[in-house]
């Protein structure tokens, strides 16, 4: 088994950890861009070193826009990982998407404001202009795909991710937007991370985890935390076995 580390998952709302993580120790990390929302755990899955890091932080304390997406994905980039598979809870709102489907997104739409969304932004840093039109790295897509093949995980390929600024949920307006926009999911943390990826070099993309339908959507009513991570926990009952076949890929 290789020492290097093979795949890096950052877990949204309701995945705090992964439980069939083997031989695990914690690295508490201080990057450039300043401490990341909680220790990175490293440990194996099959054959493969797998590190995780809870996103909102082990006990849901950060919120979706004061989260350091720069130090998390620096974090793990200073360890040495190269592909980051992000998992993202998620309202759905086109009828493929409906709870507790698994979806890998293609696309998406940044509606976030004020957060820092660049390693660009200090006085003197290099300017970046990454290409950013398949927001997803293809090639770590297909992986995800082919993985889910593998354990007969179904997943839906395709879908555009609509990235919205939280903490709060989005009226029923804001939806109807988002549909005319072409969006079939609605997130609070697609952006900026998956951009700051981008301009780390990281190969990136998103498991997306629908836990509701968003607000005006199927037969949403009333969006309540205790239906979110319900969905959450049967959906990401699948994820283990597909992360574990994509992480021993050429192992």
């Amino acid at each position: 088994m290789s020492d290097a580390i093979s795949l890096a998952v950052i877990g949204g709302t309701g995945i705090y950890r992964l439980a069939q993580l083997q031989d695990v120790e914690a690295r508490e990390a201080d990057t450039r861009f300043g401490r990341p929302s909680g220790p990175v755990r490293i440990g194996t899955l099959g054959k493969a070193r797998v590190a995780f890091l809870a996103r909102h932080g082990e006990g849901h304390s950060v919120p979706p826009h004061k989260v350091n997406y720069r130090a998390n994905l620096q974090a793990l980039r200073d360890l040495g990982v190269r592909r980051v598979l992000a998992l993202n809870t998620v309202g759905g709102i086109t009828d493929d998407f409906g709870p507790r489907v698994l979806a890998c997104p293609d696309q998406l739409i940044d509606y976030t404001w004020g957060r820092v969304s660049t390693i660009c932004e200090e006085d003197g840093a290099d300017v970046l202009h990454v290409d950013f039109g398949d927001p997803y790295t293809p090639a770590l897509r297909k992986h995800i795909l082919d993985a889910a093949n593998v354990t007969g995980v179904t997943l839906v390929d395709r879908g555009c991710y609509g990235a919205t600024q939280g903490p709060r949920l989005e009226t029923r307006a804001e939806i109807a937007r988002m549909r005319r926009d072409g969006c079939d999911l609605v997130g609070m943390t697609g952006m900026p991370e998956a951009g700051i990826a981008r301009e780390l070099g990281l190969d990136y993309a998103c498991l997306a985890v629908v836990a509701n339908w968003a607000a005006g959507c199927g037969d949403a009513i009333e969006i309540t935390m205790a239906e979110v991570l319900a969905n959450v926990d049967a959906a990401s009952a699948r994820i283990v076995d597909l992360v574990t076949v994509l992480a021993n890929a050429g192992q």
